[in-house]
């Protein structure tokens, strides 16, 4: 976008065209063609999963890392948005990690599937999906009959359930395997605040949970034969060096 100026010095017009870039939020849908969309803006990582192609699911990529979007008749809907990593080093080499959100977070209501708002990600060596669980509609992996409860803790406010499950032959990073889960599941259900990421990491490896080198520390809204839709108003998923004592 082009916005013209013009000033006056010393009786001479002087006659100057600014170049100003305003940022244009994207939307993406799945089709028929394929069940994924994976890409990288503004330095974040964003991934929209629908299994099957069944039913309509997009997502929305905002300024920043924020990220909004919707599902209807999914068989199963992840779309998530955060930092990727190339899967060579472990988190204590990378840093300490953390997050501030703040999400409309909006599953239908309704006895209908279930769905969770969570910081999510995968390791390998061993392979490992993880999930911190902040909100959840109708059924958290804890119902499960093969979950198996690790411990609690305290953190952020709140106690955490931390369980682990084993998947087999299902979809993962590597295509189908076999490979474990690990949950934290938030007591005091929430859409925003702030997660010492790094806690629960180190929480469940004290635990005996072996994590292995990062693929990913992002946020995700998972939608399992449901609809509902979601915005970030806020959200930063932050790494540094140093543990920073100041939460919001």
């Amino acid at each position: 976008m082009k916005i013209y100026s013009i000033y006056k010095i010393n009786g001479l017009l002087l006659f100057f065209i600014l170049m100003s870039t305003s940022f244009v939020a994207q939307t993406f849908c799945i089709d028929k063609k394929s069940d994924q969309i994976i890409g990288n803006q503004e330095g974040y990582r964003y991934e929209l999963w629908n299994q099957n192609s069944q039913g309509k699911a997009c997502i929305t990529i905002e300024k920043g890392a924020a990220f909004s979007g919707y599902w209807n008749d999914v068989e199963n809907y992840l779309a998530r948005r955060g930092l990727s990593y190339n899967q060579t080093k472990n988190h204590q080499e990378i840093g300490v990690f953390k997050t501030n959100f703040n999400c409309e977070y909006n599953p239908a209501k309704g006895r209908k599937g279930n769905s969770y708002l969570s910081v999510y990600g995968w390791t390998i060596d061993p392979l490992i999906e993880y999930y911190i669980v902040e909100d959840w509609r109708n059924w958290i992996p804890s119902k499960s009959k093969d979950a198996i409860l690790k411990g609690t803790f305290n953190a952020n406010g709140s106690i955490y359930d931390v369980y682990e499950k084993t998947r087999i032959d299902k979809p993962s990073i590597n295509g189908t395997a076999t490979f474990k889960q690990y949950f934290s599941i938030r007591k005091e259900t929430r859409n925003k605040g702030f997660i010492d990421i790094t806690k629960h990491f180190n929480t469940w490896e004290s635990l005996g949970m072996r994590l292995g080198k990062l693929h990913e520390v992002s946020f995700v809204v998972e939608g399992y034969k449901s609809n509902g839709s979601f915005k970030f108003k806020e959200l930063e998923i932050l790494v540094s060096k140093t543990v920073s004592s100041q939460e919001k």
